[in-house]
């Protein structure tokens, strides 16, 4: 890597030499309607406010002051096709009633930076918040510490009523996309109404989306692949902070695709999940995996090549059915003890401690 001056150069170069080698995934979309979200006419080029869009000047106080140029009634921030330079350590926090709208070819490229926390995006404590179009690209791979886990591409907190939508979010430090609760003066409040519809997470480094403190979130034609390099490493990790729940949320018709981890993950105080429709495979922990975990359903999913088991359901969990799935050669290859080896036929395993667990009939088993 070169020692230039500018921390950034080396990668803003190879960035641009790039061909973009991770196409949007054609899916089969689901009829489902995306919330309309309230705010006023008025648009503003972040160009008109001073962004460059060249991948060499830092357009953070730009991109900020479109944003705090909206009207009371709100309106829209357009980002032209270049390259944008985004501190994520000041990062860029949006205001309720509006709409980020990327046009392709828009990048919004993360410096590199020390921080533990850092999000080119901020959804925090707003309403009526829409995010659409063109690529966050994260610098997990010019980071400059070691540790942290939290440098997310989209960070929303204590919000309601957004829509993230067509966007692509990559190699960032910690979290493509991050849903949670925020507190102030002693209370959290959680995230509600939160639409994440035909996105990729790709290679980023803790998960590919997280979900945390928050109800109503919805899920849809979307793709988390790829992601690892710190714990847990999930395509998808519901698992809110102790104290308080994630509940009600929907993952319908995505595709959750060699993750380092679990496919999809629900981790404690979870209750009312239902995973649909889509496909996990080649995971290196299980397709999908429930501890203490509540009143879930699994459906529809092609279920295959994943490396610990197909669906693993652990102590505290109840209330799963597990229906209409299609499960092939899940579970380890080999024994680590023997390197024998062994059938990959380990689909639905339900430990001690569980209750009321279903797995229909009508699942099929291929190997």
């Amino acid at each position: 890597m070169s020692h230039s001056t500018d921390p950034d150069h080396g990668r803003r170069a190879l960035l641009r030499g790039c061909v973009l080698s991770v196409l949007f995934v054609p899916f089969a979309t689901l009829a489902v309607d995306i919330a309309a979200r309230g705010r006023g006419p008025t648009r503003i080029d972040v160009r008109a406010r001073g962004a460059s869009g060249d991948g060499s000047q830092d357009d953070t106080a730009a991109f900020q002051s479109a944003i705090d140029a909206l009207p009371a009634a709100g309106g829209t921030v357009h980002v032209p096709a270049g390259d944008y330079l985004i501190d994520p350590v000041r990062s860029v926090r949006l205001r309720s009633s509006m709409h980020l709208e990327l046009a392709p070819g828009a990048r919004l490229l993360a410096r590199a930076n020390a921080a533990d926390r850092a999000y080119v995006l901020t959804v925090q404590g707003v309403n009526d918040v829409e995010i659409s179009g063109g690529r966050i690209i994260g610098e997990r791979d010019a980071h400059l510490g070691t540790t942290g886990e939290w440098g997310h591409g989209i960070m929303i907190r204590g919000a309601s009523a957004v829509t993230v939508r067509d966007v692509h979010v990559s190699h960032c430090w910690g979290d493509g996309i991050s849903i949670g609760g925020l507190k102030s003066a002693g209370t959290v409040t959680p995230s509600r109404d939160v639409v994440i519809a035909r996105v990729q997470c790709v290679g980023n480094r803790r998960q590919g989306l997280t979900i945390g403190r928050s109800r109503q979130v919805r899920v849809h034609d979307s793709s988390f692949t790829d992601t690892g390099g710190t714990l847990p490493g999930c395509g998808i990790d519901i698992e809110p902070d102790a104290g308080d729940i994630a509940s009600d949320v929907v993952i319908a018709n995505c595709q959750v695709m060699r993750n380092k981890g679990a496919g999809i993950q629900l981790f404690k105080r979870v209750t009312n999940v239902t995973i649909r429709d889509c496909t996990i495979e080649g995971n290196r922990g299980h397709g999908v995996l429930a501890v203490a975990a509540a009143d879930c359903q699994i459906m529809g999913n092609q279920i295959q090549q994943n490396g610990l088991g197909g669906i693993g359901l652990r102590p505290g969990t109840q209330d799963v059915t597990v229906s209409r799935n299609e499960f092939a050669d899940n579970g380890p290859a080999y024994s680590t003890k023997t390197k024998e080896a062994l059938p990959r036929n380990r689909h639905v395993s339900v430990a001690e401690r569980t209750q009321s667990i279903r797995v229909d009939s009508d699942n099929r088993y291929r190997n």
